[in-house]
């Protein structure tokens, strides 16, 4: 089984490249989609933020309302700290259990925003990341999910710098271009992945 840590700012394109590389045969293990799985309503993760944070997190309907969330703890360090030693556990469980289902001789890509911040790298066997300057990232942000500017830039200076996450890349995805530019890299790095898959 060879591991791979894929990671890239908020706007980068990382969940692009991670979906090109499942549709060549990658096992992706998403940290952000089980993030919200293990927050789900009725979930003991939700009670307990809920119990951290109050009631005002939440919906009408007790689904978690992340945007008043995120605007609480991207503010605000030690909230953030609070909010990931609730959820970073519940997310390890989760992965373990879906790693421990992958074939032995799988190529598993763990999507991972918080890699470089939280020195994951020694984790895997092959780190990539996906990586925009800045500005393409802001843009990205406002044309895709309609987020202010101001809100963009505190999302990207809440997370590690690009020199961060590139000090820990084995790989590098620039993604700054088309689609169809990212699919021809995707494609290499695929092949360069399948060659050191053999090596094991």
């Amino acid at each position: 089984m060879l591991k791979i840590g894929l990671t890239g700012g908020i706007g980068s394109g990382k969940s692009e490249a991670s979906r090109r590389l499942a549709a060549r045969g990658a096992v992706v293990i998403d940290a952000d989609k089980i993030a919200r799985e293990v927050v789900e309503p009725g979930t003991p993760g939700l009670a307990r933020v809920v119990a951290v944070f109050g009631e005002e997190v939440l919906h009408p309907d007790g689904s978690l309302n992340r945007e008043k969330l995120g605007s609480i703890v991207f503010a605000d360090p030690d909230r953030l700290a609070a909010l990931n030693a609730i959820v970073h556990p519940l997310v390890g469980e989760r992965v373990a259990e879906l790693q421990g289902r992958a074939a032995a001789d799988a190529i598993v890509v763990y999507d991972v925003p918080l890699l470089a911040e939280n020195k994951l790298a020694p984790m895997y066997d092959v780190v990539i990341v996906v990586d925009a300057p800045d500005e393409v990232r802001i843009r990205r942000l406002a044309e895709h999910r309609g987020m202010p500017e101001a809100d963009a830039k505190a999302r990207i200076a809440a997370q590690a710098g690009r020199e961060d996450r590139l000090a820990v890349a084995d790989i590098v995805i620039p993604n700054e271009g088309s689609l169809a530019e990212l699919d021809d890299r995707v494609a290499e790095v695929w092949e360069e992945l399948e060659r050191r898959a053999a090596r094991i």
